[in-house]
């Protein structure tokens, strides 16, 4: 009885000890100061970086995705020569983009092309958005490609050219296909900003920095930012799941 008596009491009393220190250290981390607004401040422009890179990448994606389908998909012995000079840099483009690290990327627009500027949202935005738009290309790329061929035929046929061919009739059904990876795409632009820090961005990563720095603590502010993080990425698998489910239902 002796024992199992004192190991309650260490056990209570290491329990009170620790609750005592997480609570000291969530004060610290997110009341004193009123830090908490850092967090705040730190995920509206995380999610204000996001949302406009993920705009420029799909319209530079859906442009570039056009442009080398268009130059797949002509005839035999009808080759545009300016829509191959277009093909040859959307290729140079992807090929560049996909091939460097999107901290470089960063790195090269922020100190070498942008060096005059001090506008580091501006410059996270054109980073994002040119690195976003060419994974995005190659993902509506495969969906255009995997339209059946006789549905451009059949557009044709109606009268209508080709961009309003693939506007009305091509590009809808490869949505379907590539919601899945679009959606993935969005979730992993969503956290690779957190390396806008290297820029001095204060974003919801450099939020956490600044309160370690301040508080001397690590553990809080950390897993804190990683749980919202989580969070977000669990709300927007929920969202991509939906809108697949409503697409599908569209098409019975």
């Amino acid at each position: 009885m002796d024992f199992w008596a004192k190991f309650q009491s260490d056990f209570y009393q290491s329990f009170v000890e620790i609750w005592t220190k997480l609570q000291h250290e969530f004060y610290q981390s997110f009341i004193e100061g009123d830090r908490w607004l850092l967090y705040i401040k730190g995920l509206g422009t995380t999610l204000l970086v996001t949302v406009l890179a993920l705009f420029l990448g799909v319209f530079l994606g859906v442009l570039v995705a056009v442009i080398r389908s268009a130059h797949d998909q002509q005839k035999v012995g009808k080759v545009n020569p300016f829509l191959k000079i277009l093909n040859a840099l959307c290729r140079i483009y992807v090929t560049v983009i996909r091939g460097t690290p999107m901290m470089v990327q960063l790195l090269i627009m922020y100190f070498v092309v942008f060096s005059s500027t001090r506008n580091q949202v501006g410059v996270a935005v054109l980073a994002f958005g040119i690195n976003s738009g060419a994974y995005v290309s190659e993902i509506i790329r495969g969906g255009i490609m995997a339209v059946d061929s006789g549905q451009m035929e059949a557009g044709r046929s109606l009268g209508f050219n080709y961009t309003t061919t693939m506007r009305l009739i091509i590009i809808p059904q490869a949505v379907k296909m590539i919601l899945p990876s679009l959606g993935n795409e969005l979730i992993t632009l969503l956290k690779e900003t957190s390396i806008v820090t290297v820029i001095g961005l204060r974003d919801l990563t450099k939020a956490a920095m600044l309160v370690q720095s301040k508080a001397y603590l690590a553990f809080m502010p950390l897993i804190a930012i990683a749980l919202v993080y989580l969070a977000i990425v669990m709300f927007l698998t929920w969202l991509v799941e939906k809108l697949e489910r409503r697409l599908r239902t569209s098409e019975r």
